[in-house]
């Protein structure tokens, strides 16, 4: 008799690691992974940013998004200062235009934070075995933030699986980054086409204490022209009205 239990045997789910912020990118993410079949697990950091906003939020969309398990991990970079989302001495800027925002490092760069982030997110992986983990750094990033740049993903991913088991004994990981070459508006319209409830987000750097964005800062003007540019209006906005 032939046994055909393993060829009607389900196929197991790869699991996957989200990097989740809650805002907009990072959500646009997780629909993405979703969309693909993975297993979604949500990793957030209460890294001393200026804010819990983005942290609430990210806790919002794991519940959405129904991840398997949501972890934040409590680091404490205001130790180190540098940026001014970790050291309240130094504002956040606002109202610049997008010739400014392109000009340098803003100063709302947090040093290696995406290259610390990926660390906590690749040791989480060795004990998931997941072989994804999926981090929304994108274009529009790129001039500004050196740990978004298409370079430094590959590097990570280089690293990644020479550093560990799962690199060396098992099939490895992949750092994907899908929103790389993406414009915010194309960002806004991939994930409408995914259903994503952008209501339940916050990219602000400077929110007011009940969530609402301040409108000002890059953040939120890259993520308002992108909704306009994608021709429709930011669903938080409309909370707050």
């Amino acid at each position: 008799m032939v046994d055909n239990a393993s060829e009607q045997a389900p196929k197991a789910i790869s699991r996957a690691i989200v990097l989740l912020s809650g805002g907009l990118d990072s959500t646009t993410v997780m629909a993405m992974a979703q969309q693909q079949g993975y297993a979604l697990y949500a990793l957030s950091f209460a890294y001393g940013q200026r804010h819990t906003t983005e942290l609430a939020a990210a806790a919002r969309v794991a519940k959405q998004y129904s991840v398997v398990d949501h972890q934040i991990v409590n680091i404490d970079l205001r130790q180190f200062g540098g940026s001014a989302l970790t050291d309240d001495s130094i504002a956040v800027p606002k109202g610049r235009d997008e010739a400014q925002m392109g000009e340098g490092i803003p100063i709302t760069y947090v040093p290696a934070r995406n290259t610390i982030f990926l660390s906590y997110a690749l040791a989480w992986a060795e004990v998931l075995k997941a072989n994804a983990i999926f981090v929304g750094v994108n274009a529009v990033d790129y001039s500004g933030y050196p740990d978004c740049r298409p370079e430094f993903i590959t590097a990570f991913e280089s690293m990644a699986n020479l550093a560990t088991q799962l690199g060396t004994e098992n099939e490895g990981v992949k750092i994907l980054a899908p929103l790389q070459y993406m414009s915010k508006a194309q960002i806004v319209q991939t994930g409408i086409e995914l259903g994503v409830d952008y209501a339940q987000t916050n990219s602000c750097y400077d929110p007011a204490d009940n969530g609402k964005p301040c409108g000002e800062c890059d953040a939120c003007q890259l993520r308002i022209a992108g909704f306009e540019q994608a021709g429709m209006r930011d669903p938080l906005l409309a909370t707050f009205d």
